[in-house]
C-alpha cells in the first residue's frame, strides 16, 4: 500500500514545518512526515523550508543570519489564524515529538543554496540520539550531500530529489547509490515508468500530490508513497482506490 507523507506537515491547515503541522498530520492518519532542515547562525539544526525567513515568519533575512534564539522569537504562523506565536522548531524538538508516534520521517537537507558545513553530521547525530535510523529517509536536491551521507556511513534510506526532466532517472539514481527517487509528480509517465524504477530496486515517492484525481492515479500506479499537503484527503482517497 502506498504511504502518505505529510509535506511540511499538514500545511494546508497549520503553519508549515511547525510542531502543530506535524501533530495534525499524525492525527489525520499520515504514515510519515516530510520536513526541511537548515542551520542557524550558531549551528543548530532548525526546521524551515526557505533559505529566508521572510515568507513564513514575521522576520526577514536569511535563516543562516539568525541565531536559534532570534529564530525562535519570530512568529512562524505565516499569518494563519489560531497559530500566532508558533515557533520555528529545532530538528531535535521535532524528533522528540515524532519518535513516539511510529511515523516515518523524510528529512530534506536544504543545502543547495547555502553550504551549511557540518549539516550532514548534525542530522545524523540527531537521528542516532532518537534511535530513528530505520524510520528516516534523508533526501536532498544536492546529490553531493547524498554522497557525503553515504561516506559518513548512514544506514538511513537516501532519496534523490530533482526538478529537471531526467531520461530514465532510475539509471542515474542507481549509479548514485540511493534507495529512492523523489520526482515532481508530473515526471511520472505512467505505471510502466514506476515499474522501471522498481526493477532498478528503487522506491518512488512523487511530490507534491494534492488533487483526488492525481492521488488516485499515483496509488493505482503503485508508488511507495506520495508527499502531499492534504494528508486527510489522501487517506480518504487511498481507502477508496
Amino acid at each position: 500500500m502506498s504511504e502518505i507523507w505529510a509535506h511540511r506537515g499538514a500545511r494546508r491547515e497549520a503553519p508549515e514545518n511547525t510542531l502543530p503541522a506535524f501533530e495534525l498530520a499524525v492525527s489525520q492518519g499520515a504514515d510519515g512526515v516530510e520536513l526541511d532542515v537548515q542551520l542557524s547562525a550558531d549551528g543548530v539544526v532548525v526546521v524551515m523550508h526557505d533559505e529566508s525567513v521572510d515568507r513564513t515568519t514575521d522576520g526577514n533575512g536569511p535563516v543562516v543570519a539568525h541565531t536559534l534564539a532570534q529564530l525562535q522569537r519570530l512568529d512562524a504562523s505565516a499569518g494563519m489564524a489560531g497559530f500566532a506565536g508558533v515557533q520555528v522548531p529545532t530538528l531535535a524538538a521535532t524528533l522528540d515529538l515524532l519518535a513516539p508516534t511510529g511515523l516515518k520521517v523524510d528529512i530534506e537537507l536544504k543545502n543547495s543554496e547555502e553550504d551549511y558545513p557540518g549539516l550532514e553530521e548534525q542530522v545524523l547525530a540527531a537521528i542516532a540520539a532518537h534511535d530513528l535510523a530505520d524510520r528516516v529517509v534523508l533526501s536532498s536536491f544536492n546529490h553531493y550531500s547524498l554522497k557525503k551521507l553515504q561516506a559518513l556511513g548512514t544506514t538511513c534510506e537516501l532519496g534523490m530529489l530533482y526538478t529537471d526532466p531526467l531520461y530514465k532517472p532510475w539509471r542515474y539514481a542507481s549509479r548514485l547509490g540511493v534507495g529512492a527517487i523523489h520526482p515532481p509528480a508530473r515526471f511520472i509517465l505512467g505505471g510502466g515508468w514506476v515499474r522501471h524504477a522498481h526493477a532498478a530496486g528503487l522506491a518512488v515517492r512523487p511530490w507534491v500530490v494534492n488533487s483526488e484525481r492525481a492521488l488516485a492515479r499515483m496509488f493505482r500506479w503503485g508508488v511507495e508513497g506520495v508527499f502531499t499537503d492534504v494528508p486527510a484527503v489522501a487517506v480518504a482517497v487511498r481507502s477508496a482506490v
